[in-house]
């Protein structure tokens, strides 16, 4: 294994008649969040770019990148969670049919109801999301983020209306910690992550992203990919992304690769782990891909890549780095993509599988080369835009 990569193939993928978790992102349940999305003012597709220089440069018949940094002018993916959780809330508290949730009708009711406090822990994206869609619905937001956060991210979720604020603890501490909070004071928990007695929410997040494949399957046909990479934090962009293309492309599936920063990388170990069961990583999660710095696998997640995904990667943050520089330097006449710490690790990860003689094994064992077409969701720009600018400069 390279230093700064390692992998492991997934020993528990089965074939087999569809699990719950699949079911909850088939094409109807897909069709619902995306005809959801449609509906809020200011909705539009985000870009698919085709990037034909760099797949040349690469040795591959095409790369693909889908550029989440532009969706509702978030600079990250994460709204699209956070308001079909929020709408699937209100949904069910006013009695509504919930396969025909429309904003404006929705919005309608809520206004005759008590205001109502939404909270969250984030790395910052998905706060974002939720400072973002409880103030489209009218409402109000608590978020926490974790010790060592950028303070750059808490004040663009303070921008946005919420009451937000660093904590001392962890991420998965300070999940388990707001939790309790939250029920004390009958907030209201969006977290995008699932436990014991805590999966509505975070399953309709999952739900709510997959309005990317939705509008990726408008874009582009999958029968035209080979491969898609995947980064995961806790899990419920990567198992909502692999369960939705799962049912999408089921006559042409793509190999799916998942990647995780070495500090916080627990799908990795799970799949390491000879049971099959969800292993934590604890510590400090030290990694510059702040929305991936996540210790604890989302359950649903877990048992959706298990069964989908191919191989788990585990990378340094000189991987992302590598992509952020790639993407922000583009090939003759390909676009300019900017993509922060955790939109790029995936790109950085499928070039120094194409650069690196070291790691030929492996590009041979997932069976990248020209034939092969990549499909890559950058799921966030400069979050962090003085990291950005550092790594952007540090050639």
């Amino acid at each position: 294994m390279n230093n700064h990569i390692k992998w492991v193939d997934n020993q528990h993928k089965q074939a087999g008649p569809a699990i719950q978790e699949l079911l909850s992102f088939s094409e109807k349940e897909m069709e619902k969040a995306f005809n959801f999305h449609t509906s809020i003012p200011g909705y539009e597709f985000t870009s698919l770019h085709s990037l034909s220089g760099l797949s040349d440069c690469l040795g591959l018949k095409g790369v693909y990148i889908k550029d989440e940094s532009k969706r509702f002018g978030l600079n990250a993916f994460k709204g699209l969670g956070a308001s079909y959780a929020i709408a699937s809330h209100f949904a069910e508290k006013l009695s509504l049919n919930q396969n025909e949730i429309s904003f404006p009708i929705l919005l309608e009711h809520v206004n005759s109801l008590p205001k109502s406090t939404f909270a969250t822990v984030t790395a910052g994206n998905h706060g974002r999301g939720v400072a973002w869609a409880a103030n489209l619905f009218g409402q109000q937001a608590k978020v926490y983020l974790p010790k060592g956060s950028s303070t750059m991210r808490l004040k663009a979720i303070q921008e946005l209306g919420a009451d937000a604020q660093i904590t001392d603890m962890n991420y998965d501490d300070t999940v388990q910690h707001i939790a309790s909070v939250a029920k004390e004071n009958n907030w209201i928990l969006v977290q995008d992550t699932a436990w014991e007695g805590y999966e509505k929410t975070p399953l309709a997040i999952m739900q709510g992203y997959t309005t990317i494949v939705a509008e990726i399957v408008e874009q582009l046909s999958f029968r035209e990919i080979s491969h898609v990479f995947l980064q995961a934090g806790v899990g419920s962009f990567a198992g909502a992304i692999a369960a939705a293309i799962s049912h999408s492309a089921s006559d042409s599936a793509p190999k799916i690769i998942i990647v995780e920063p070495s500090e916080a990388d627990c799908f990795y170990q799970s799949a390491q782990s000879t049971t099959g069961e969800a292993q934590r990583v604890y510590g400090n999660l030290s990694t510059m891909m702040a929305g991936l710095a996540c210790g604890e696998p989302n359950p649903i997640g877990w048992e959706i890549l298990k069964r989908t995904s191919d191989y788990f990667f585990s990378c340094d943050d000189s991987i992302s780095a590598k992509g952020m520089r790639v993407l922000s330097s583009p090939v003759h006449h390909d676009v300019k993509i900017i993509s922060g710490e955790s939109g790029a690790v995936p790109l950085g990860l499928l070039h120094e599988l194409m650069t690196i003689d070291q790691l030929n094994e492996i590009k041979y064992r997932l069976g990248l080369d020209d034939s092969s077409s990549i499909l890559i969701i950058n799921t966030e720009g400069d979050t962090d835009p003085v990291n950005y600018k550092t790594i952007i400069q540090n050639t």
